[in-house]
């Protein structure tokens, strides 16, 4: 047995050190970790990515790249951008499993404790929503011990418009993605004070993102008023809203507003849960 060549071959690897051990690249580097790759920078940036973009960051060549992307497509993992042939976003399905994920992850029971920690301070209904389309979804909620109440189960949508949470996801979208979904949404009035008007939603949503803070002042449900702020995850990035909500008789807006400090530190919270 010609052990030369073996002995030859493996002087040519780096040597292996505690903070740096020998990897295999022909067992790490698969094309469903590529893929998965793809998707990450995908979720990750703030907009579309073009086909020459990807292949930058992926190093991968176009046309192998093409491929994957062509089955991420048709697999409804990806999607194309409106009006642009070879720029990408993150597909419906994609989005459906980030949800289910959010929903039903390890860090639920966390999550839920701290809501009911938040509802015990204040004395009223606390929920975590997500931005899910143009609706707000609840991943979860802690109702408050009073029998008058909005009830709405983890799962439930609400139109973004006319919900504090709704428009705080929004405000925190880039201003032209944020046009562009503003543009495609039915603004429905369900109370006089619903905002309907794309340019003065526009401007609240200005306001709101300035201040970090947004109210729903019975703009969904006359005589509910609600708080919320944001929740990031560790990139600092916007993933969910946190809000106090409850009726007007006994939680008028000006009330629910010195819940703000309180909100905050659960959002704070709710991070290291993201």
């Amino acid at each position: 047995m010609d052990t030369r060549a073996d002995t030859e071959a493996f002087a040519l690897q780096p040597e292996a050190t505690e903070s740096a051990p020998l990897i295999d690249n022909t067992r790490t580097e698969t094309p469903t970790l590529r893929a998965f790759s793809v998707l990450e920078h995908l979720v990750a940036a703030k907009g579309a990515l073009s086909l020459a973009e990807l292949a930058n960051i992926i190093g991968q060549p176009k046309a192998s790249l093409h491929r994957m992307l062509q089955s991420l497509e048709a697999g409804g993992f990806v999607a194309r951008e409106p009006g642009q042939k070879n720029a990408y976003v993150i597909g419906p399905r994609l989005e459906r499993l980030g949800v289910d994920v959010m929903m039903h992850s390890g860090a639920r029971r966390q999550r839920h404790a701290i809501l009911e920690r938040l509802v015990a301070d204040l004395g009223e209904t606390c929920n975590l929503s997500t931005l899910h389309d143009t609706q707000v979804l609840y991943l979860d909620r802690c109702e408050s011990p009073w029998a008058l109440r909005l009830e709405l189960k983890p799962g439930s949508h609400v139109p973004a418009h006319c919900s504090a949470s709704g428009k705080l996801l929004l405000s925190m979208m880039p201003r032209e993605e944020r046009a562009a979904l503003i543009r495609a949404m039915r603004l429905e009035r369900f109370t006089p004070s619903t905002l309907d008007d794309p340019n003065l939603l526009e401007a609240e949503l200005d306001r709101i993102a300035h201040k970090g803070i947004a109210v729903d002042n019975e703009e969904f449900v006359l005589g509910i008023a609600c708080v919320a702020v944001p929740v990031f995850d560790s990139r600092g990035k916007c993933i969910a809203a946190i809000a106090v909500h409850g009726p007007v008789s006994r939680m008028a807006l000006s009330r629910a507003l010195t819940f703000v400090p309180r909100l905050q530190e659960a959002a704070a919270d709710l991070t290291a849960t993201f």
